[in-house]
């Protein structure tokens, strides 16, 4: 399907499903995680073979720091093992890396903090997909942080028009577009703090397919489902 001409170009997703599913396998959880891996592969390759702009996904949330200390370490090494690992691969096909939520945060390894960093530099060039990992993120923290550096800034500013403009710019990515279509796996059906700013009019889709089973036929499920719907923004 042509994406563009359905105006599809930014896909977020709601990676779920991973746990669930070694668990149905008599696996520890952070297999699924593994596993998930190759769904993200072929979500990504799918992405550019569509020649889709953005895509999103939600690596770690501030929340998932409550997990237990062994899953959140593995949780760490395995992103940034995955970069160590893919980052070359999906360079030389034109990704652009982009990481999104609060990355200063003293709990990320220094480790990881560097590689994202050098990731970002390495495909800062890179035009044929902007591949945003939201890690560390929670939409309350972003818009909390955006309020404060906004304030700071705009203390004399009175038109509410001039603050609706401005206030994107202080968002983790400013030149990130709305993503036009949500898609959750493993059949949960709420948005846990993930882009709450950016999807006020943006499609959502839900799939009862866990993580590590999401590939191209549910993909091009969704962009079919996505033609169909009529985009009003509120003036219908």
């Amino acid at each position: 399907m042509d994406l563009l001409k359905i105006n599809l170009n930014h896909i977020a997703i709601i990676m779920d499903g991973n746990g669930r599913w070694a668990q149905d396998k008599g696996l520890e959880r952070t297999a699924g995680h593994a596993a998930g891996e190759e769904s993200l592969s072929r979500t990504i390759h799918w992405a550019l073979d569509n020649k889709l702009k953005w895509l999103t996904v939600y690596a770690f949330s501030t929340e998932n720091w409550m997990r237990s200390s062994d899953e959140v370490e593995f949780l760490m090494f395995f992103n940034r093992d995955l970069l160590i690992r893919r980052r070359d691969e999906f360079n030389e096909l034109g990704v652009r890396f982009h990481f999104l939520g609060d990355l200063e945060d003293n709990k990320i390894p220094d480790e990881n903090k560097v590689l994202m960093s050098e990731t970002e530099e390495l495909t800062s060039s890179n035009s044929k997909l902007n591949l945003v990992f939201a890690f560390n993120y929670g939409s309350h923290n972003e818009i909390h942080s955006s309020i404060q550096k906004f304030v700071n800034d705009n203390r004399n500013e009175v038109d509410l028009n001039s603050v609706s403009n401005k206030f994107r710019n202080y968002m983790y990515i400013p030149e990130m577009p709305d993503p036009d279509l949500l898609i959750r796996t493993a059949g949960e059906q709420r948005l846990s703090n993930f882009l709450l700013y950016q999807l006020s009019y943006t499609e959502l889709m839900f799939f009862k397919t866990l993580w590590p089973e999401f590939g191209e036929n549910q993909l091009n499920e969704a962009a079919e489902e996505f033609s169909k719907r009529k985009r009003t923004y509120g003036n219908a």
